[in-house]
C-alpha cells in the first residue's frame, strides 16, 4: 500500500510503503463497532447515587396509629410511597460494569480502521512537522493547498494529524482549526481514528505504529 509524502508546502516529495501488516490487514466492520461500543462504554461514569428510607433525614414517628383510621398500616413517612421518601429502587453509584476487550481483538479492530483509509486513500503523510511556524494562519494556508489538489481531502470534515510526539508549534498552527484533531500515535485508538473523514501522518508516527 502506498501513501504519498508532502512537506509543509503542499508539495509532494514522494510515495512511500505504509507498513503492509497495519495497513493492508482484513478489514472488519462488525468489530470496528464492537471496538467503539466497549470504548464507549468504558468511558461512561455512573455515579449517581439515590437515597433508601434508612438514608432520607426526618421523623421516626410512625405516620399515623396503627389502628382506627381507616387507612392501611404504615410505620414511616420515609417509606418510597411517600412523598419526600426514600427511593425504593434507585441507582446506588456501582451500576458501571466495565465491558472487557482482548489486546488481540483491539488490535484487529485498530487495524482494521487504519487498512479501511488506507483502501479508499485517505491517508498521506507529512515531512518535517517540526519545522512548521507556529501560526494558524501558515497551518490554514497548507490545508487549502492540500484540500485544492485533493478531492476525498476537500470533502472531508474532519481530518486527523497524528504525530509520534507534542510539538509546540505544530501545536500551536493547527489547534485553532475546527476540521483538525490532533492525535498522538502513542495514544490512538479505534475510536478516534473512526469519528476522522481524513488521516494525515508524520513519517515517524508511521514507524511508532509499527512498533
Amino acid at each position: 500500500m502506498k501513501a504519498t509524502l508532502y512537506n509543509l508546502q503542499a508539495e509532494k516529495i514522494k510515495d512511500i510503503t505504509l507498513p503492509g501488516e497495519i495497513f493492508e490487514a482484513k478489514i472488519n466492520e462488525k468489530l470496528i463497532a464492537q471496538s467503539v461500543k466497549v470504548y464507549l462504554h468504558n468511558q461512561r461514569s455512573a455515579h449517581a447515587v439515590a437515597k433508601h428510607r434508612g438514608e432520607v433525614s426526618g421523623t421516626t414517628k410512625k405516620i399515623w396509629p396503627q389502628k382506627g383510621t381507616g387507612r392501611a398500616r404504615h410505620g414511616s413517612a420515609k417509606a418510597p410511597q411517600f412523598v419526600g421518601g426514600g427511593s425504593a429502587h434507585g441507582p446506588r453509584g456501582d451500576q458501571k460494569s466495565p465491558l472487557h476487550f482482548s489486546q488481540k481483538l483491539r488490535q484487529a479492530a485498530f487495524k482494521s480502521v487504519l487498512s479501511k483509509f488506507a483502501k479508499n486513500n485517505s491517508i498521506l503523510v507529512i515531512d518535517k512537522v517540526s519545522t512548521i511556524e507556529p501560526k494558524t494562519k501558515t497551518a490554514f494556508e497548507f490545508i487549502a493547498k492540500m484540500r485544492k489538489q485533493n478531492e476525498l481531502l476537500a470533502n472531508s470534515r474532519k481530518i486527523g494529524i497524528i504525530t509520534s510526539r507534542s510539538f509546540d508549534n505544530f501545536k500551536r498552527a493547527f489547534k485553532n482549526l475546527p476540521e483538525v484533531n490532533l492525535l498522538s500515535a502513542k495514544s490512538l485508538n479505534s475510536y478516534e481514528l473512526s469519528r476522522q473523514n481524513y488521516l494525515m501522518f508524520t513519517a515517524a508516527a508511521i514507524k511508532e505504529l509499527t512498533k
